[in-house]
């Protein structure tokens, strides 16, 4: 396997504020951490997520954002460069030189002293256009597939800027992130590689049931998702 090393640039954590006008509480307002985080199990020491049915928990304990997708986002959006920086989105980490076509599911790192495993990418919500004041910026996000993703932690540990991130294994070299985003976003999928892709090792349960599902439901219709 050819070695996979990145530099962590930066890490964030942030507290619950509410989002205008509604109230509704999020954590997707992060703050730089200059000094050591602890990592564990429900993710970094210091971060809270509002809504706990679509962000936290063990399988998305940890989001990765690439910095190279600002660049992306200040070319769609000029007017907002100053706001479209790393952390922005509410992400926990962020690298250069890593992105969804570089990432597989299940990728296992060493991140300081840590352990983790990618385990699903992030779905766009509502948030993200809400964050940048743009309504189609979740929607370009997803059709553009610059979703980042999140690790689950195998091995606690302690993260900090300059620690170097390195890919211990990938039990699925076929099916980097931007590959598994392209599928399930196809119209009609095919069913069966719907079912290899639920069974990648490292896969979130949650989303390998939805892909069984699907795939049994393309199966009984005669493969149209309609």
């Amino acid at each position: 396997m050819n070695p996979l090393v990145a530099t962590l640039e930066r890490i964030f954590v942030g507290e619950l504020r509410p989002l205008e006008p509604e109230g509704q509480m999020s954590g997707i307002f992060k703050q730089l951490v200059c000094g050591p985080v602890r990592l564990g199990e429900g993710g970094l020491e210091g971060d809270r997520q509002g809504d706990r049915v679509h962000h936290g928990g063990p399988q998305k304990a940890l989001h990765h954002f690439p910095a190279d997708h600002y660049a992306v986002f200040r070319r769609r959006w000029p007017e907002l460069a100053a706001l479209l920086n790393p952390g922005v989105l509410g992400e926990n980490v962020s690298t250069t030189g890593l992105d969804e076509h570089r990432v597989c599911i299940g990728d296992i790192f060493r991140i300081g002293s840590a352990r983790v495993q990618v385990s699903q990418p992030r779905q766009p919500c509502w948030k993200i256009s809400h964050r940048l004041g743009v309504d189609e910026a979740s929607r370009f996000v997803a059709q553009q597939g610059l979703t980042g993703w999140y690790y689950r932690v195998l091995d606690a540990g302690t993260l900090q800027q300059g620690d170097s991130m390195e890919l211990l294994e990938r039990p699925s070299p076929e099916l980097s992130l931007a590959r598994y985003w392209s599928v399930i976003n196809e119209h009609r999928p095919d069913a069966g590689l719907l079912r290899r892709i639920a069974a990648a090792p490292g896969l979130a349960p949650d989303k390998a049931a939805r892909l069984s599902e699907r795939a049994a439901w393309l199966d009984a219709h005669g493969g149209s998702s309609d």
